[in-house]
């Protein structure tokens, strides 16, 4: 142990359980931690690193791994606050690999100035991929492409990997798509988020001196949310620590809920094979949740068979109930849960202390209205539309295309923007004559050769080439300075300030984006435009997430990961919703949308309220739903069941749905009308005192079913129709 630490080390561990301490103390060797919801994870990670600072390393041989921004932000934070993190790397998988491979961009075949494409960047690039392999976007779509490469490169596939095995006619287009966009990626010196890892991945793989280079410099590994690990970054982790093994792995197989993007669940269930003198810690003790939320998630979450066995506990109260509500109408469910939310906060709840969870982002719509006439305070947290926001991206552009002067993507993004009378023929000029010069559509932008051919546009376009000059300067500029400069001398500014008269929030973005470079400087010393620009790009979803802004937060279960509040609502637990199907027919992963349900229900701290709807619009219809299975897992003790159609019914037959006036020839057989499914005869009427449903069936076999009351279907004679039904 260091000179002088015995101080340290105590305060570092004074105020820790045992299990939590064990974890800490762990020095030598493969640990893995198994953290439930809400046991101190984040403490006992930062603690460990501190600790091991502290004692048996310097900061600089020790590496902490998180998943998000945000908690690396966090973590670095709080180990700083220790005085011990000086040094220390703590940093997302993503934002790590970044760095490797700009340090070591000759062993990794690319260009240290390279792009990362974001979502929206490399669809645009699948486009012209797809394109040149002469295939149509209609039938092969960017979005299912993408898909198709991002699984591959999740499984360490090169595009080259992918079209030597034995394909199928629809998956060697894929292959010729892959290829093609890699072709097209390496032009514009680019990486996708994928590339991140992958690439990394193989070169510490392949090259033995750099593994052995990594691996004596970072003596400690620490990765947070192990269980979320992908192929690539298992076999990083793997990599680095094949010699020492002092790998400390913390997660929870019970909270894995991102199988869709290619985290294996099997890395953190299998560690102890890969590491056979493992430690295991198990932390169960939750300090965040009441004793009947914990009990209702730890006997849902039971149902899983793909995890590993630990039993929660708390010594909080008991709490109330966890209540499952029961509605008509997806529109009932949102005034419902909204009047309840009213009424919670009139008690004395503050707004910011309450949180809506739902599977999928359509649902928050009705929500939203109902706040709305509530006249009660929301934010909807979908962080990252700040960076895909037009002026934001328009101004990164500029920023982008100073960096890496292949970046064909940002280079056609920002030529006509603001407008300078650069239109498309222009550019399909531009571009054909790049080519027959062999030469990049930016050096074809100063070429007088290339020039000539595009007759009067070329006079804008070396306009355009000269205003590109005059912002080489904001690349020795810190990043915030660089982007008031590129906005002053664009005219990106003006050109907002211009079109917004009615609406400056657009300007307000371009200031917010002045501030989120400034607080980047101020947080990581001696930065450069080039180091700015890969945040921006790293940036997810639940890095801007956040509860503090006064308002009730609408959310994501995905994105709720992380957060916790006093009042959680879990809207849609109707089977196809959560658990999630995409189609009726498609094939659902039930294990993990159990363990999502797990992570939203564990977010909840005093009172925990899960509601689903009998009906709900889907496609402009109303159709009867199915209950979630998981509420039937849910124990049959303390639980409180609500039924709340008596408000629906009372409400509706006050100001609401009616019959139709011919009700009394409504019968078996009759003919009706659906705007958009066009003719149908009713299968079956069922009267029930509060309301009456109808069963329809089309001329395409289909089968429909309504509330008649809030049907948009009229009944139609024969003699109107004659015989074309």
């Amino acid at each position: 142990m260091h000179q002088g630490t015995d101080a340290i080390t105590e305060h570092l561990l004074a105020d820790l359980n045992e299990p939590q301490r064990q974890a800490v103390c762990h020095v030598e060797g493969p640990l893995l931690i198994l953290a439930g919801p809400g046991s101190g994870k984040t403490r006992v990670v930062t603690r460990r690193a501190a600790y091991l600072a502290a004692t048996v390393a310097r900061p600089y041989q020790i590496l902490a791994i998180t998943f998000t921004n945000k908690a690396a932000r966090e973590m670095r934070d709080r180990i700083d606050a220790l005085g011990v993190g000086e040094g220390m790397t703590v940093a997302t998988f993503h934002a790590f690999c970044a760095r490797l491979l700009r340090i070591h961009a000759d062993r990794a075949g690319i260009s240290r100035n390279f792009t990362i494409f974001d979502t929206d960047d490399r669809r645009k690039l699948i486009k012209k991929a797809i394109e040149a392999c002469n295939l149509s976007t209609t039938n092969w779509s960017p979005a299912a492409v993408e898909s198709v490469i991002s699984t591959a490169k999740n499984d360490m596939l090169t595009a080259e990997d992918y079209a030597s095995d034995n394909l199928d006619w629809q998956q060697q287009s894929y292959a010729r798509i892959f290829l093609c966009y890699e072709e097209l990626l390496k032009k514009m010196n680019g990486v996708d988020f994928d590339d991140l890892l992958c690439r990394v991945a193989r070169l510490i793989q392949a090259d033995a001196e750099l593994c052995g280079i990594l691996e004596q410099q970072y003596k400690y590994m620490l990765i947070d949310e192990y269980q979320d690990t992908n192929a690539a970054q298992y076999a990083i982790a793997r990599q680095l620590t094949k010699t020492h093994q002092n790998i400390c792995a913390t997660g929870d197989p019970d909270q894995s809920i991102y199988g869709w993007r290619g985290a294996d669940i099997s890395n953190i269930l299998n560690f102890e094979r890969d590491f056979k003198d493992a430690t295991i810690v198990r932390l169960e003790q939750n300090y965040r949740s009441t004793q009947k939320i914990l009990s209702a998630a730890d006997v849902l979450i039971a149902s899983n068979s793909q995890r590993k066995e630990k039993t929660l506990w708390t010594e909080n109260d008991e709490g109330p109930a966890v209540v499952v509500m029961e509605h008509e109408s997806g529109d009932d469910e949102a005034r419902s849960i909204v009047r309840d939310i009213g009424s919670r906060i009139r008690e004395g709840t503050q707004a910011r202390e309450i949180g809506i969870l739902y599977r999928i982002n359509a649902l928050s719509r009705s929500l939203e209205e109902a706040f709305l006439r509530e006249g009660i305070p929301y934010s909807i947290a979908r962080g990252v539309e700040f960076y895909n926001r037009r002026e934001i991206k328009d101004v990164l552009a500029y920023a982008r295309i100073l960096v890496n002067p292949t970046d064909e993507i940002a280079l056609f993004r920002i030529i006509n923007t603001p407008t300078r009378g650069i239109g498309a023929t222009t550019i399909s000029r531009l571009v054909e004559q790049a080519k027959g010069h062999q030469i990049s559509p930016l050096e074809a932008i100063y070429h007088e050769g290339v020039l000539a051919e595009l007759g009067r546009s070329a006079s804008k376009v070396r306009a355009f080439g000269a205003l590109l000059q005059t912002l080489q300067p904001a690349l020795k500029l810190p990043a915030s300075q660089a982007m008031e400069y590129m906005m002053s001398h664009t005219g990106i500014r003006a050109m907002y300030r211009k079109e917004d008269i009615a609406d400056e929030t657009p300007l307000a973005n371009l200031d917010e984006l002045i501030n989120a470079a400034a607080t980047f400087e101020r947080e990581h010393e001696g930065t450069t435009l080039v180091d700015w620009l890969e945040h921006a790009a790293l940036i997810s979803d639940v890095d801007i997430v956040t509860n503090e802004n006064g308002a009730v937060t609408l959310m994501t279960l995905h994105a709720a990961k992380g957060l916790e509040f006093d009042n959680v609502y879990i809207v849609g637990l109707e089977d196809g919703l959560l658990p999630f199907r995409r189609h009726e027919e498609a094939g659902v992963d039930e294990e993990e949308e159990r363990r999502l349900c797990f992570v939203g229900m564990t977010r909840a701290r005093k009172r925990l309220t899960l509601s689903r709807a009998r009906y709900r619009m889907r496609r402009g219809m109303t159709e009867r739903t199915v209950k979630s299975p998981f509420l039937d897992e849910l124990p049959r003790v303390e639980i409180e069941w609500t039924n709340c159609e008596g408000d629906a019914r009372s409400r509706r037959s006050a100001d609401l749905g009616r019959l139709p006036d011919d009700i009394e020839q409504w019968e078996i057989g009759s003919i009706v009308r659906h705007p958009v499914l066009g003719l149908g005869s009713i299968a079956m009427i069922h009267q029930h005192p509060r309301q009456t449903r109808v069963d329809v069936k089309f001329r395409d076999g289909s089968e429909r079913s309504w509330v008649l009351e809030f049907a948009d279907l009229e009944r139609v004679d024969y003699d109107e129709i004659g015989d074309a039904f």
